[in-house]
């Protein structure tokens, strides 16, 4: 089954549209470190020929630990993804975390995002809905993949059809996610695109005690699988050194190894059946 198409700028999500790669650092952590990962990811994914959106959060409102790194706040972050967009003209998308945020947000953003565990947050995701921008709502690890329809009802109140829907794994006992992929199916045939979110499906919530862990060795097998059991785009984090990233570096796919897992989603994906 099609869903329907969205549009974000010069990327088409769903509808049939090529693959487009949501990628970037976890979290921002300054203007220099953006731009240069910014450039080096407009450069991949123009020479793999995959569409791209630059993501990367401005606060992490959910770290386990209380001096775990946020980032630089709306204010600076905002400022920060307006001169990626200005500089390499690739969309930006952010997540937001109280409705406050949500007007500024989409002064700059071109897709809203809202995180995992905010996704049942009724304000939030209509505030959201309202902005007129495209709105990603991760699934929350707490849901059922059929859940995500109300979240859909949500936003189509507040006269939202731009709607993409991440998979990001479940929580499965403590400190631990499985993906159980018939999720990406149930909410894909609620109409609206689907993405897979290989980086923080191998996330380890709070499992370095106060911090996450993860077993990034898993993320390219993940995201192989979900692209040929069918999805309509991929999102990874990545950064250049991730062992040495405030945010999320367990986790998060090395720079240099985002080249030959482009090359082999790009190839999956072209020989699947027309949707």
């Amino acid at each position: 089954m099609l869903t329907r198409e969205v549009v974000v700028g010069p990327v088409r999500i769903g509808g049939g549209a090529p693959l487009p790669l949501i990628g970037g650092p976890c979290a921002i952590e300054d203007e220099r470190h953006a731009l240069m990962m910014a450039e080096r990811l407009v450069r991949i994914t123009e020479e793999a020929t995959v569409p791209f959106i630059y993501k990367s959060s401005y606060d992490k409102a959910n770290r386990s630990g209380v001096r775990s790194y946020r980032g630089p706040g709306l204010a600076e972050g905002l400022r920060i993804l307006g001169k990626v967009k200005a500089n390499f003209g690739c969309p930006v998308l952010s997540d937001v975390h109280q409705v406050s945020e949500v007007e500024p947000a989409a002064e700059v953003l071109d897709v809203i995002q809202v995180p995992a565990f905010l996704c049942r947050q009724t304000d939030l995701v209509v505030a959201c809905g309202r902005t007129g921008r495209p709105v990603n709502v991760k699934k929350g690890q707490f849901l059922a993949p059929r859940d995500m329809a109300n979240v859909v009802e949500k936003l189509r109140s507040a006269g939202c059809q731009a709607i993409l829907l991440t998979e990001r794994g479940t929580s499965f006992g403590y400190n631990n996610l499985v993906v159980d992929f018939r999720g990406l199916r149930i909410m894909r045939d609620l109409g609206y695109p689907v993405v897979f979110d290989a980086t923080h499906s191998v996330q380890l919530p709070g499992g370095a005690g106060d911090h996450s862990g993860g077993e990034r060795q898993y993320v390219p097998a993940l995201a192989r699988a979900a692209v040929a059991f069918g999805v309509d785009a991929l999102f990874v984090e990545i950064h250049q050194d991730p062992d040495h990233a405030p945010s999320d570096g367990p986790n998060m796919l090395r720079l240099d190894d985002l080249p030959p897992l482009l090359d082999e989603v790009r190839t999956i994906h072209s020989a699947l059946p027309h949707r």
